[in-house]
């Protein structure tokens, strides 16, 4: 194994438990990065030569390299076999259904690999070159492990590009099924499985779904970006009277309907196919309001250069989804931003209440599930934030009854 040489104090973040190299760190003039191929196992060294750890490298990537043991061990089968087998482990202790996210990157140590468990069904996301380079293997592990009976490569993730690998396409293996059946907290969604969001479905709302749905009884739901129904099917599920589901997809909308009518058959549901802002304005246009007003967005900010207008984005939707909040009802808002914190996430709805007279009173703050585990070094892998706020519509102040010249008359008449 070739030796990848730091800069000098380029070494702090990485011995404190930081798994990722960045390019601008390494002394290229002691171990040019053109000297390494994509997905080539490295020695990290300070500039002392003491061992930082193991890492794969790519010469092309602004993360040049990502540690994956904290001694002289190639990322070989052994390793990938140990880890994947401790990250199954730890799932099986954790859930009873073999419904999860099976690996979650480095959070379990397996830098850029992600896999999502539908019971007999798998699918991976592979982010960087050197899971790329061992894919085959990664999946004999697999296979060895838990049998499935198919497998999607999702190839379509943007940063597979960020590693010089190809985008675009998905790769099945097997007999994959048109639809995934998902069991999550004692309710069967329905989500598609080939050309479904991400790997299929969101887990790691699984936790906040709950507890939203724990307050949904006798509530009006609205679940924008619903997808296939996280959030307003289980409020339904749980005795909300009825929901109103936004989405782009139409797809996803046809799979809401269906998980609607099967967790509450016969109650009120209503699925528009609408851009998220437009549908909010145009809601409140027709004086509708709700108990509980979920909003799940995508990404808004993907890259810091994206941050101030993300954040914009997220102040107008909070400050849209306020307006259709009853009195004493609840904002569910997400971020699944990694770049926006928690606090970000805070002072947005914060201030979105303050310009509508909202008192807002925070009951939950909740982040992705168990089966994301976050790198304690890491703050990139705790990417989800939720919050839930009751809100308490504040009276407005009356107008001033006399203007200036007035209360100076008045002054002097009291004199």
């Amino acid at each position: 194994m070739k030796k990848l040489q730091l800069k000098r104090g380029e070494d702090r973040r990485a011995r404190a438990g930081h798994l990722w190299i960045f390019s601008n760190e390494a002394d290229t003039g002691k171990t040019p990065l053109t000297d390494f191929s994509a997905g080539e196992d490295v020695i990290v060294t300070d500039s002392r030569g003491s061992v930082i750890g193991s890492a794969c490298v790519n010469p092309h990537s602004l993360i040049c390299a990502r540690i994956h043991a904290r001694n002289c061990q190639p990322m070989d089968a052994d390793l990938l076999r140990a880890r994947i087998s401790d990250a199954l482990s730890l799932r099986q202790r954790l859930f009873h259904d073999p419904y999860y996210r099976l690996v979650f990157g480095e959070g379990d140590f397996l830098p850029g690999l992600v896999i999502d468990r539908y019971d007999s069904h798998l699918t991976f996301q592979i982010t960087t070159a050197a899971m790329e380079a061992r894919r085959d293997i990664i999946s004999e592990i697999v296979h060895d492990l838990i049998a499935p009976a198919s497998v999607c490569f999702d190839n379509t993730v943007a940063a597979r590009s960020l590693e010089g690998l190809e985008t675009g396409s998905r790769l099945f293996e097997g007999n994959v099924p048109d639809e995934l059946h998902v069991l999550e907290n004692g309710i069967t969604y329905i989500a598609p499985a080939k050309d479904g969001q991400k790997t299929g479905y969101f887990y790691d709302q699984r936790d906040n779904h709950r507890l939203c749905a724990g307050l949904a009884e006798g509530c009006d739901v609205l679940d924008v970006f619903s997808y296939v129904g996280g959030f307003g099917v289980a409020c339904m599920k749980n005795g909300a009277s009825s929901c109103v589901y936004v989405d782009s997809s139409a797809r996803a909308l046809a799979c809401c309907a269906r998980n609607h009518e099967a967790s509450a058959p016969g109650r009120p549901c209503e699925c528009l196919q609408s851009d998220a802002f437009d549908a909010l304005k145009d809601l409140r246009s027709h004086g509708r309001s709700f108990d509980i007003v979920s909003i799940d967005p995508p990404a808004f900010i993907k890259r810091r250069k994206d941050y101030k207008e993300g954040l914009n984005a997220y102040r107008r939707l909070n400050y849209l989804a306020l307006q259709l909040v009853r009195d004493g009802g609840f904002l569910v808002t997400s971020s699944c931003s990694q770049l926006l914190s928690g606090d970000d996430l805070r002072r947005v709805a914060a201030t979105a209440c303050a310009k509508q007279n909202i008192h807002p009173r925070l009951i939950y703050a909740g982040r992705q599930g168990m089966d994301h585990p976050v790198h304690c070094a890491m703050p990139e892998t705790a990417y989800l934030k939720c919050l839930i706020i009751q809100c308490t519509h504040q009276p407005r102040p009356e107008a001033l009854k006399y203007t200036l010249k007035d209360t100076g008359d008045m002054a002097d008449s009291l004199q």
